[in-house]
């Protein structure tokens, strides 16, 4: 279907070639308006997944007494993704920086459902409802907090393999993961749809209009709910009359009233690539040379990491949208087959290079 994957040149590399080239999801469906991506994004927004899921929240308490939201998703048959078998693989969905949970993402963890995952939604501090117990939120690529779920995870899940998979923005925080990480991130594979890589030129290159403005009001909103604990910390007259992503991100993490710091000290701390040296997990980024909110593929798309880490693949499609790859039929979205294929032939290969080498199984 047009889709070219850029990566250094390994047998894993040629594993996967093969197993995409036998998908499904890469052949046919084409989406009947490939120039309007924005019509696509749009789509992707709107549309409810199909059966709505229900799930059961489970809060985290960190290290400082602050919480994060672990939502197990619940199967319309009625069974918990929590309570899935001993060695089903536990699929962690990381949301968009914001905090939002769309209706694609519900729809892969349905899909990763159908299929014997255990799919868990990670939850930033005061994201999607939890409750904000400390007048502190989460830089856009610190990934503390996620170290701690997936901590807990493994705890919870000894046996089973955990995966990860995260959405347009929110890719900076599992991107950053695996590079402070490194052969420590417990994580067997992971998966970027639509990733940002490039986090400061992002926000300071700004998003159309029509994508920046609802989301900025997303935030706002959310915010809104703990005006008097962030008051100690931030100016919360300059925080919600913010009028982008990047003067509401710089009030929030910068122009602290206890710990202030310059806009570039920030991204040295939090951009998403800092550390992609250190990266020891095979990651798949599926993105679309016309997605409207990363920008143009020549400046967002970092090549040069996938010609030479042989842990990066890209997988570039020329129409798709941001997170969106929508195609007619059941499924709606055929990123999230090529994803759940590609777990699949990860755990093949695993498998196969364990019998050949003779390696036990790690306990």
């Amino acid at each position: 279907g047009h889709c070219r994957l850029l990566c250094k040149p390994s047998a894993l590399a040629q594993h996967l070639v093969r197993s995409l080239g036998r998908s499904a999801a890469l052949r046919g469906s084409r989406w009947p308006w490939p120039c309007w991506p924005q019509l696509q994004l749009l789509w992707q927004l709107l549309q409810p997944p199909e059966p709505e899921p229900v799930v059961t929240r489970e809060l985290l308490q960190m290290p400082d007494a602050g919480l994060v939201a672990l939502d197990w998703l619940v199967g319309p048959w009625g069974a918990a993704g929590g309570a899935g078998g001993v060695s089903s693989p536990v699929l962690l969905l990381i949301p968009n920086a914001a905090g939002k949970v769309t209706g694609g993402l519900l729809q892969l963890g349905l899909r990763a459902l159908e299929r014997g995952f255990i799919p868990v939604i990670f939850n930033r501090r005061g994201h999607n409802g939890c409750p904000l117990t400390t007048p502190r939120l989460q830089p856009f690529g610190d990934p503390g907090d996620l170290r701690e779920a997936v901590t807990y995870l493994r705890c919870r899940h000894p046996s089973a393999s955990l995966l990860a998979v995260s959405e347009g923005s929110g890719s900076g925080l599992l991107l950053a993961y695996l590079g402070e990480s490194g052969s420590s991130s417990r994580l067997a594979a992971a998966a970027c749809l639509s990733p940002i890589f490039r986090g400061r030129d992002w926000f300071e290159a700004r998003m159309p209009w029509l994508y920046e403005w609802p989301l900025l009001l997303h935030l706002k909103q959310g915010l809104s709910r703990y005006a008097g604990a962030l008051a100690e910390v931030v100016d919360m007259d300059r925080l919600l009359g913010s009028r982008s992503l990047r003067e509401l991100e710089e009030t929030l993490f910068c122009r602290t009233r206890s710990r202030p710091t310059s806009w570039e000290s920030y991204w040295e701390r939090n951009e998403p690539l800092r550390d992609a040296d250190e990266a020891a997990v095979p990651v798949l980024c599926l993105c679309s040379a016309d997605d409207p909110v990363r920008g143009p593929p020549a400046q967002s798309l970092p090549r040069e990491l996938f010609r030479s880490s042989p842990y990066f693949f890209l997988l570039l499609t020329p129409h798709g949208g941001h997170c969106g790859f929508p195609r007619r039929g059941p499924g709606r979205y055929w990123a999230h087959e090529a994803v759940l294929e590609y777990f699949r032939a990860m755990a093949e290969f695993l498998r196969t290079e364990e019998r050949r080498k003779g390696l036990p199984r790690p306990r």
